[in-house]
Order: structure tokens, then sequence, then C-alpha cells
């Protein structure tokens, strides 16, 4: 193989992600364990708290995190434990479920979410100019549309005879 292959920007760009990402996750993770989230539980609360009515299908938070579906389950069910979430019955299909975010897994994310925003600026956003930060935003969403098509599934509004009530808990 030839040694410039080696040198090809696309394994640059590449490396830069995965190095970046890395980096950022292990900030991340630090920050998530000092309020007794992990990193899969912060993206679920993530994703549940900015969709609407605070609530995903099963099967649409599995699209939307690198989760299999049992694997939400999983986490779904270890979150109920802990009172951060529940479920809800779908009442246009039985087969289906909601997971929901409860006030106890709101006032965790907003405990979390100071200290995340403060590692997103420090070392994220903030070494970008906005110019710069608008166009990555912009190729970013571009690639994970094309890699990930189910990263926004069911974020659009679903019609109030579907939606379950908010819950109490």
């Amino acid at each position: 193989m030839n040694q410039n292959a080696f040198d090809d920007p696309r394994i640059t760009a590449v490396g830069l992600l995965v190095e970046a990402h890395a980096g950022l996750f292990a900030r991340f993770a630090a920050q998530y364990e000092e309020h007794g989230l992990s990193p899969v539980e912060f993206e679920v609360l993530t994703r549940l708290a900015r969709s609407p009515g605070n609530q995903l299908r099963m099967t649409d938070l599995a699209a939307q995190t690198s989760l299999s579906t049992s694997g939400v389950t999983r986490v779904v069910d270890r979150m109920e434990r802990d009172g951060l979430l529940c479920r809800r019955a779908c009442p246009s299909d039985r087969r289906s479920s909601y997971a929901v975010v409860t006030r106890a897994g709101m006032e965790r994310l907003e405990e979390t979410l100071p200290g995340h925003l403060r590692i997103i600026e420090q070392w994220f956003t903030g070494q970008l100019e906005p110019a710069a930060l608008d166009a990555l935003l912009d190729g970013l969403r571009r690639v994970r549309d094309a890699v990930h098509p189910g990263a926004t599934a069911g974020s659009t509004e679903t019609s109030p005879a579907e939606a379950p009530a908010r819950p109490r808990s």
C-alpha cells in the first residue's frame, strides 16, 4: 500500500473526530458520576427531556441512542427503579409504551446540566468562532443523518389523544 494513503485527509478527519469525542467523553463521564448518573443514563434523560411531553416510545428511544431495544429496556428498568423515569402505556398501540421523565429525573438532570454546559463551553463550543461552530453543526447533522437516520425518531409532537399524561412522581 502506498504510504501516502495514510496521509489521506479522510483518515485525519475521522481520527480527529474520534480523539475529540474521547477527550470530551472522559470529561463528561467524570462529571455525570458526581451526580450519580452513567453516561447512558444522562443521554436517556436528555433525550426524553428534549422530546415533546418529556417522553419517547421505547422503540424511538432505542433508535435515538446507541442501545439495542433490549439494552434500552434494561436501562429503563434500572432508571425506573431509581425513580428517574416511568413507563406509560401507549393508548393507540397496546404493544408499545413510552418512557417518561419523572420529576426526580428532571431534578437530577437540572442538577447535572450546569456542570455539563461548563464543560461543553470550555472544551468544545468555546474553542470555535460562531461561524465555525455553525458550519460544524451543519456538517455533523449531515453525517449523523447519513449514518444514523433514526437519531431523531419520535421527536415530533404527538397528537393530544396519543400523548399520555405527565407523571407526578
